[in-house]
């Protein structure tokens, strides 16, 4: 046992000695990564801030004039198209249908003759009553000639009064009897007129409810034809009741309310009228009241049930100062606009903003006509930025256009797609002033290519260097 203790004592020391070397070694590996890491997380000597450059960089924009017009102060509607008048055309009579005079879609006349009923029954049913009244007429004619005749007998003596007083009673008699058989033989011609169908308005037919050798009945539900009266035609839509006294005051004065209906989508005017009157009541569930508007229809552009948009223009504002709706911006300080100053940097101006027009928007405020507000790229700006104007329009910018076929075979290996191809556009064409797009126009590929990446390292350095 003694032995074997200073054996247990050494080993003991090996492993103490070991661990320790194992620990030291395992604490430098990780200082020597962590300094690696950090060197790598340094920046290059003058990049500090690079990472940041964008907020000082200059910003491509596009810009409108303010311009000094008329804005329309105008309310959009949902409305429908409603026919003036609509009938529906029944025959008066039973029989069959024997000619249709009208072509489905036509424009006809009020009066004009639409279809033939068969008139054989009802003519032969005027010839009797025609009969009729002539026989008694004959009755009458001989009952007052024995009545002037026994007038004559009496003055003598000759017969006695009743005999007079009845031949009175005979003709007032006969001559109720003339009286009913004319009453019947205007009602024949009245129903033999009804087997001649003509049209009660003038306007547009529809389709046929009813083919020919068909017998026709007073009561059927479709009758033999529709009409709607289409020139002129009417529009019922809604509006907000808070503008009935402009609408009441300006019917009152005679004036013409201007109405514009579009189709749905709002790309295509229909037709211009004017309001013809407004409903007698406000809605109280929506608040608006109902306005009829009335338009000409030459073009027969609008149909009954049609649903179209509608712009009622209420007055014009004249010669305010107008901007782009776009330019309009809202903010902790209201509504307010960027405006571009002589010095390429721009500076906030609030306004307030008023009626729309075509995307313009009456404001008031510190603005003056022909000053350039930004209308596009504002996400980024700040007072005092510093910004590019660029086209508005995308096909007006820079590299749009491909350039010749010859200049292909002069790409470099590093050249921009655009430059080279014309098959895509490098980023900073589209943040290019017009002055500098119609230079590039001017040059060639290998010019172009040089003066984009000059242009580029040229905005991508940072301030001061």
């Amino acid at each position: 046992m003694r032995r074997a203790t200073p054996w247990l004592l050494g080993l003991l020391i090996l492993g103490g000695g070991a661990i320790w070397w194992w620990q030291a070694e395992v604490a430098d590996a990780a200082v020597a990564d962590s300094t690696r890491v950090s060197a790598r997380a340094q920046p290059p000597l003058g990049t500090v801030g690079r990472r940041f450059a964008g907020v000082n960089a200059v910003q491509p924009v596009s810009a409108k004039s303010v311009r000094q017009q008329d804005i329309r102060v105008s309310v959009n509607a949902i409305g429908s198209i409603r026919a003036l008048n609509t009938a529906t055309v029944h025959a008066q009579v039973s029989g069959v249908l024997q000619s249709l005079n009208f072509r489905e879609g036509q424009q006809i006349r009020a009066g004009q003759t639409l279809a033939q009923i068969d008139a054989r029954a009802l003519q032969a049913a005027l010839s009797q009553a025609e009969g009729a009244l002539a026989r008694d007429k004959a009755q009458l004619d001989n009952a007052r000639i024995d009545l002037a005749r026994y007038r004559g007998l009496l003055a003598k003596d000759a017969i006695p009064k009743q005999q007079l007083d009845t031949q009175e009673a005979l003709v007032r008699q006969l001559e109720g009897t003339v009286k009913a058989d004319q009453g019947a033989v205007d009602s024949a011609r009245v129903q033999l007129s009804y087997t001649r169908v003509t049209a009660p308005i003038s306007g547009r037919v529809g389709l046929k409810q009813v083919d020919l050798g068909n017998v026709v009945q007073p009561n059927d539900a479709n009758g033999i034809v529709s009409i709607t009266q289409t020139q002129p035609i009417s529009l019922v839509f809604a509006v907000p009741a808070a503008h009935v006294p402009l609408i009441t005051a300006r019917l009152r004065a005679g004036a013409s309310i201007h109405v514009e209906a579009w189709d749905r989508g709002g790309k295509q005017q229909l037709e211009v009228g004017r309001v013809a009157t407004v409903d007698n009541a406000i809605d109280p569930a929506t608040d608006t009241i109902k306005v009829k508007a009335v338009f000409p229809n030459r073009d027969e552009a609008l149909f009954p049930n049609q649903a179209v948009s509608v712009v009622l223009q209420l007055d014009v504002l004249r010669d305010v100062i107008a901007v782009p709706q776009a330019a309009v911006l809202r903010g902790a300080q209201g509504f307010y606009v960027y405006i571009v100053n002589a010095d390429n940097t721009v500076s906030t101006r609030v306004v307030t903003p008023g009626a729309v027009d075509e995307g313009w928007m009456a404001v008031d405020g510190a603005l003056q006509p022909d000053e350039q507000v930004v209308v596009d790229g504002t996400d980024r700006l700040r007072e005092g930025a510093k910004v590019e104007l660029i086209a508005a329009d995308p096909k007006q910018r820079a590299g749009v256009r491909a350039p010749a076929s010859g200049d292909r075979h002069h790409r470099g290996p590093d050249a921009p797609a655009d430059v080279a191809s014309g098959s895509e556009r490098p980023r900073q064409m589209d943040r290019l002033s017009p002055e500098q797009a119609e230079k590039l126009k001017t040059m060639s590929a290998e010019e172009r290519r040089d003066w984009l990446r000059a242009h580029q390292e040229k905005r991508d350095s940072p301030p001061g260097r």
